[in-house]
């Protein structure tokens, strides 16, 4: 999971979510697909009911379900292409997807903007749809759901560091045990089934997914204190359609991506599930993330970052992977992270 968005994703995918720069309720599923977390973020300030509708529960449940699935789909479309085949074809699809959206908002975008857009689509996008893709080369899907979460923490991180975001006694906490599972997690690693090889030093494979849940942490604080002014869906197809073209001019003329199309085994299905990936986690995610922020508060559809890692871990150990009582303890530490920079204030 960029994946966030959040998110979004990453976006490309990208990024799970709150708010973004004013309260500690921040959080963004990148992996799963990083940019429309990312721009659901925006919404954020619309006023919502009291009380919390089925509908919104309903709404919960599937996009944790979206988010949670986009780890084992990573790991299925690796199993014919290699990590910077899926990062590019996950961006290109999730471009071409968007692009009838972005030329209607792109005319519309001021100058000044473009230069945020590209950072945000960069960092939150582009960069994490392979960092990912990499990571899960070696490391458990179920195991990179988990650490996806850090997305919450490196947000309010930068949004301390870089744009004065408040940064209290319990948010440091709950930064401190975030990585504190992090590092219990990267200690242990676990095997990833038949298409990941299982051995002590994969699990600092996390380390790439650190790396992407930064970007992330950036890309959403650009998002919300300099792009503000633009609509969801004008940042993420815009934002895609800048990074969209690179990434697809590189997957077509820089990869072995049509050879193995026409030729390997099995890559049509490996395909299916990237663009099943790149579709649900940009497109659908995002239109009902919109719709749970109207339906519901900041604070429960931010709940969903509680649920990816169950769903995540779930696809795991039905494809064989190893989840042992540590893994649980590093996984708890991290969400209770989570939870604490989610209630301070």
């Amino acid at each position: 999971m960029s994946p966030k968005l959040p998110p979004a994703a990453h976006s490309s995918l990208v990024p799970t979510p709150a708010r973004v720069a004013s309260a500690p309720e921040t959080t963004l599923p990148g992996a799963a697909d990083e940019t429309a977390s990312l721009e659901a973020t925006e919404a954020l300030a619309a006023p919502a009911p009291a009380v919390t509708s089925p509908v919104a529960w309903m709404l919960l449940l599937v996009l944790a379900s979206i988010w949670g699935t986009s780890f084992i789909l990573m790991k299925k479309g690796l199993v014919v292409f290699s990590a910077m085949e899926l990062g590019a074809t996950r961006v290109s699809v999730a471009a071409l997807l968007l692009l009838p959206f972005a030329l209607r908002h792109v005319r519309r975008v001021e100058r000044s903007r473009f230069k945020w857009l590209a950072l945000s689509g960069v960092v939150g996008t582009l960069i994490p749809a392979f960092l990912f893709a990499y990571a899960e080369t070696r490391l458990a899907s179920g195991l990179a759901g988990v650490l996806n979460a850090l997305t919450v923490v490196f947000t309010l991180l930068v949004g301390a560091l870089l744009f004065r975001q408040r940064l209290t006694g319990l948010r440091v906490l709950g930064i401190t045990l975030g990585l504190v599972g992090t590092v219990v997690m990267l200690q242990l690693g676990g095997s990833g089934g038949d298409a990941t090889p299982a051995g002590e030093g994969n699990a600092w494979y996390g380390i790439y997914i650190l790396i992407a849940t930064m970007g992330y942490g950036l890309s959403v604080n650009v998002i919300k204190h300099k792009l503000s002014a633009m609509t969801p869906v004008a940042v993420t197809s815009v934002l895609l359609l800048l990074i969209g073209g690179p990434a697809l001019a590189y997957l077509l003329l820089g990869t072995g991506f049509l050879h193995k199309l026409a030729t390997v085994p099995g890559a049509w299905a490996a395909f299916g599930y990237i663009a099943l990936l790149a579709t649900m986690s940009t497109a659908v995610a995002m239109v009902l993330f919109n719709r749970l922020i109207q339906q519901s508060t900041a604070l429960f559809a931010s709940s969903s970052t509680y649920l990816i890692p169950i769903v995540a871990l779930a696809w795991g150990a039905l494809d064989g992977e190893a989840f042992n009582l540590w893994h649980f303890a590093g996984m708890v530490v991290i969400l209770a992270g989570v939870l604490i920079i989610h209630r301070a204030r």
